[in-house]
């Protein structure tokens, strides 16, 4: 350990970020990283603990505690405080093969778990990885070499997001073939356009799919896996409102039976795309959308023509009615207010969190406290309040005359504990009904699983939650061979660190991706060994027992 009493000696500190009003001037990423010698402090408050919880992803009272991906962060901490980056990078590696994204956008279940957090500040876990690995690109220690032995295996992967992105990373290293085919224009998926550009720029991602493409992987863009008129339909299946927005001109279809054909093993790793919708009055109003898709067309509008396209829904001069408080309903927040609302409210149909810990929710448990994001932080800033909402929800949507949303009917809600099962239901309180003015209505009330096309176009069967089919939760085999499913399709809507955890830790690495076509190339690829540990050795050690040099 570099440092034994850095904790006691250093305060945590994080990097600066712009004032909100003057970051809502675009969509550009905010934060300002530490210098390198604060950076080695951080490191240093790192307590080296004999339980490191932060790199523990356990599950505790039905909660992950800890990095998912099993991250070895004293390690990488105390390689940084002394200044050796080149061998946080080789430990970080290990675990994590994109540190650049999950030093964004993951929610830092390793700080939560910290044990500094037990009676202070966390040591800023999240920050140092990003040092490291922006370390690592911008001295050439990233790896774009391509694999020295082949396997002579072709390996299929659909989809190109956090999950998909990690398949492709792990199979090229193992020496297999990889194509990798994606829906839309560019690669990277829900890291491309349904994360809002604030929180990850896109040059980030292209770097990566540089890295990526030097390696050997092929990317199929524009190209959707499934009959045309499945896809077609599938573009937006819920929301008539968005199709001329998302409607991609260049598509290219491939079949399922054709894919089986060609490859040795296909992947699908397609994400949990199928929205949950507001089944009310009114929801057939003009203006109402699913938020994902409206992130989605601001982010692809912003990319390729920095808005000039006008192919988004545009908030500017408008009420904007966000519906879940959730992360992405955060980043509608967000993105409304860069887009100039006149507006923004956000409806949560949860109570509001305590502040701090309560005595039912200690250490190192998940904290179960309220958080106020970036967004949320943009909109007090401009409107002068919280945006929130507590324990409401929406009842019916109002038209005006020309069919647009104009308002919305909210009712107040009762939470209470039923004392048979435990678990909390909601009642609508009679005479608490009032009307929230919008103009645009964005749902985020997260996902119901996959959508159902391409799991239909490869006849792999599906859970009673919409995603595929496993034998069991650890296995990522579905009832077809030579198809396999990892990320959000497999375990549902998650974080992003999940969707590389499926692969880097529970995947690859086990046992999930051993069947089948992998098991045959896993034993081309150790005849060599079993030659050498069979036949060479044995013959080597009775010749030199033979000549007297060794004792049998």
């Amino acid at each position: 350990m570099g440092k034994p009493t850095g904790f006691l000696e250093y305060e945590r500190k994080t990097s600066a970020e712009l004032a909100p009003k003057d970051r809502i001037k675009n969509f550009n990423e905010f934060h300002t990283p530490l210098s390198r010698d604060e950076q080695r402090k951080q490191a240093a408050r790192c307590m080296d603990c004999g339980v490191p919880f932060c790199q523990a992803g356990l599950n505790i009272c039905g909660m992950t505690s800890g990095c998912p991906l099993n991250n070895l962060i004293p390690e990488w901490n105390d390689m940084l405080y002394n200044d050796n980056l080149e061998q946080a990078f080789a430990r970080l590696s290990k675990t994590n093969c994109f540190p650049e994204f999950t030093s964004r956008v993951c929610p830092a279940l390793c700080e939560k778990a910290c044990t500094c957090n037990l009676n202070g500040d966390p040591v800023s876990v999240r920050e140092n990885e990003r040092a490291i690995i922006e370390y690592a690109f911008a001295n050439d220690l990233v790896n774009d070499a391509q694999p020295k032995v082949h396997s002579g295996k072709k390996v299929a992967v659909i989809g190109s997001g956090p999950s998909g992105l990690a398949v492709a990373d792990q199979l090229i290293g193992r020496g297999h073939d990889v194509t990798v085919y994606e829906r839309s224009d560019r690669p990277g998926g829900l890291l491309m356009y349904g994360i809002p550009n604030m929180k990850l720029e896109k040059q980030i991602i292209d770097r990566r799919i540089d890295v990526m493409k030097k390696r050997g992987i092929k990317f199929v863009l524009n190209t959707e896996v499934a009959t045309g008129k499945a896809s077609a339909k599938a573009v937006c299946p819920k929301d008539d409102q968005m199709t001329g927005y998302l409607k991609n001109k260049n598509l290219k279809y491939v079949k399922a039976d054709d894919l089986l054909k060609e490859y040795d093993a296909v992947v699908l790793a397609c994400g949990a795309a199928n929205p949950r919708d507001i089944k009310a009055p009114g929801r057939d109003a003009k203006g109402i959308y699913f938020a994902v898709d409206f992130l989605k067309t601001t982010t692809m509008s912003l990319v390729n023509s920095g808005f000039a396209d006008k192919q988004f829904v545009s908030c500017k001069g408008k009420n904007v009615l966000v519906i879940g408080g959730g992360d992405t309903g955060n980043d509608c927040v967000g993105t409304a207010v860069r887009e100039g609302a006149v507006s923004v409210t956000q409806l949560e149909m949860m109570p509001k969190a305590p502040d701090t810990r309560t005595p039912d929710n200690p250490w190192p448990e998940w904290p179960k406290i309220c958080k106020t994001d970036y967004g949320q932080q943009e909109a007090i800033a401009v409107y002068g309040h919280d945006p929130r909402i507590y324990e409401t929800t929406v009842k019916e949507f109002i038209k005006d005359k020309d069919g647009n949303v104009k308002a919305a009917k909210c009712v107040k809600l009762d939470w209470k504990k039923n004392p048979e099962t435990g678990r909390m239901s909601m009642t609508e309180i009679e005479g608490s009904e009032y009307i929230v003015d919008c103009d645009v209505v964005l749902i985020a009330a997260g996902f119901l699983g996959c959508q159902t096309y391409v799991a239909e176009s490869f006849g792999v069967e599906l859970n009673e939650r919409t995603n595929v089919k496993t034998p069991c939760p650890n296995s990522y085999t579905t009832n077809v061979p030579k198809v396999f499913v990892a990320g959000d399709m497999h375990r549902g809507q998650s974080l992003v660190v999940w969707g590389v955890a499926e692969v880097v830790l529970l995947g690859l690495n086990g046992s999930a991706f051993t069947a089948q076509a992998f098991l045959a190339g896993a034993l081309l690829n150790a005849v060599p060994g079993i030659i050498v540990q069979l036949i060479l050795i044995p013959a080597v050690m009775a010749a030199l027992h033979k000549a007297g040099a060794i004792e049998k």
